[in-house]
């Protein structure tokens, strides 16, 4: 006879998101070696060894903060990409995955942070178990610019990698100081667009335009 599945119960899904959001908060104020699942316990409302009917280990934990970290980004970046209509060009494109990862970067500020703090201190075992995520959302990244290369619309002298590993890294960085006195997101995404396309020096037809009576 065949076993019945088992469904969880809706508060089962909201006890396991209390969780990753206290686990996520207290990694990202205090780091992952000093944060116990005492304290992880005491921050979602629950007795400690509860979360062993929702994780097996604070290892486990941790792999589905990072995980969701990532996923929330990777998300926000394929819904701003999608919804460019047909035809959208190269630097459009760019744009659009630049804005959606600061969106979802800036948005779930508890849970990237995590990883962008942590990484570097982690145990080996946890890095290996979460570099699936990081390769996909680095493979959508260097397909994209890729995309842009066949079209003639980028670069050729500066490796793929390369150039995708500075954007993520620049951006990655920005929730450690982004502040509203920048402006909304999607105001600050521009300004950091204007710099990858165009740089922070002024060129030469830039400098003209601006010279007294141009």
């Amino acid at each position: 006879m065949p076993r019945k599945s088992i469904v969880a119960a809706p508060s089962d899904d909201r006890t396991r998101q209390q969780i990753l959001n206290a686990a996520a908060r207290l990694i990202r104020e205090q780091g992952y070696a000093v944060t116990t699942l005492r304290q992880i316990g005491q921050a979602a409302g629950i007795k400690a060894g509860s979360i062993y009917y929702h994780f097996a280990s604070k290892e486990d934990l941790l792999v589905e903060v990072l995980d969701t970290g990532m996923r929330m980004v990777a998300d926000a970046v394929r819904e701003r990409v999608d919804a460019l209509p047909p035809g959208a060009s190269s630097r459009d494109k760019v744009a659009a995955a630049i804005h959606g990862h600061l969106l979802g970067l800036l948005a779930h500020g508890d849970f990237t942070t995590a990883n962008t703090r942590s990484y570097n201190q982690l145990p080996e075992s946890i890095k290996t178990r979460h570099r699936g995520a990081q390769r996909d959302y680095a493979a959508y990244w260097e397909s994209t610019l890729e995309q842009a290369l066949e079209k003639g619309d980028l670069r050729k002298d500066v490796p793929i990698p390369m150039q995708r590993m500075f954007i993520l890294g620049a951006l990655n960085w920005t929730v450690e100081w982004y502040s509203k006195s920048f402006g909304s997101v999607d105001r600050f995404a521009e300004h950091i667009c204007k710099i990858v396309f165009e740089g922070i020096l002024v060129n030469d037809k830039q400098r003209r335009r601006a010279a007294p009576g141009s």
